[in-house]
């Protein structure tokens, strides 16, 4: 299977590819930011953190080995791929569930709740 599909589009395949290659790079960019806070000391616990970017880091491996399988049409990729998909969902609906409304509401800063009086 080619990289573009006979009406020109890109394949499917490649789309999801690429959506779990960008997941991979995502937690990537998270455990960096975890490293520099680490390494900033703005972290509680050190060993937390460090384990926190241990695991992000291992995550990120499996996520891009996911892809490659993708990529390489291996039948061993088709389960973790969607199962991924459905995990980050649900993470997503509890996500904006759990804080969504708080984006909705408007929080006025303490100057401009000084300059109403």
């Amino acid at each position: 299977m080619g990289v573009r599909s006979a009406t020109g589009s890109p394949s499917p395949l490649w789309l999801a590819a690429a959506a779990q290659g960008l997941e991979a790079a995502g937690l990537l960019a998270v455990a960096a930011v975890n490293l520099s806070d680490l390494s900033g000391g703005q972290t509680d616990q050190r060993s937390n953190a460090i384990a926190f970017i241990g695991v992000e880091v291992i995550v990120a491996i499996g996520v891009a080995a996911i892809a490659a399988g993708i990529i390489r049409e291996r039948p061993w990729s088709r389960t973790p791929a969607v199962m991924t998909q459905v995990l980050a969902f649900i993470l997503g609906i509890v996500l904006i569930l759990a804080i969504g409304l708080a984006l909705l509401i408007p929080v006025k800063s303490k100057q401009e709740v000084l300059a109403d009086r």
